[in-house]
């Protein structure tokens, strides 16, 4: 799936699901090098868990982030 974030930096995310299990992550834009962290630790994880950790981070002043933003990319695929 590919999900069009807002309010941030990257211009999109693409996540594989299977079985509830995030299998990848794929952001376009932002900050690459902590994009790619987040990815990574995510991958293998179960989707209502990365959700929990990953929804309600901020960026600065902004009131979302790229990791709430994949939190809820996550949310509307389960």
């Amino acid at each position: 799936m590919q999900y069009q974030p807002k309010g941030v930096c990257s211009t999109s995310i693409n996540i594989e699901l299977e079985d509830g299990i995030v299998k990848s992550v794929a952001f376009t834009g932002g900050c690459n090098g902590n994009l790619q962290g987040i990815s990574r630790l995510i991958e293998g994880m179960k989707a209502e868990d990365a959700i929990n950790r990953l929804k309600g981070i901020r960026c600065g002043f902004k009131n979302t982030s790229c990791p709430d933003q994949l939190a809820q990319a996550l949310e509307s695929m389960i």
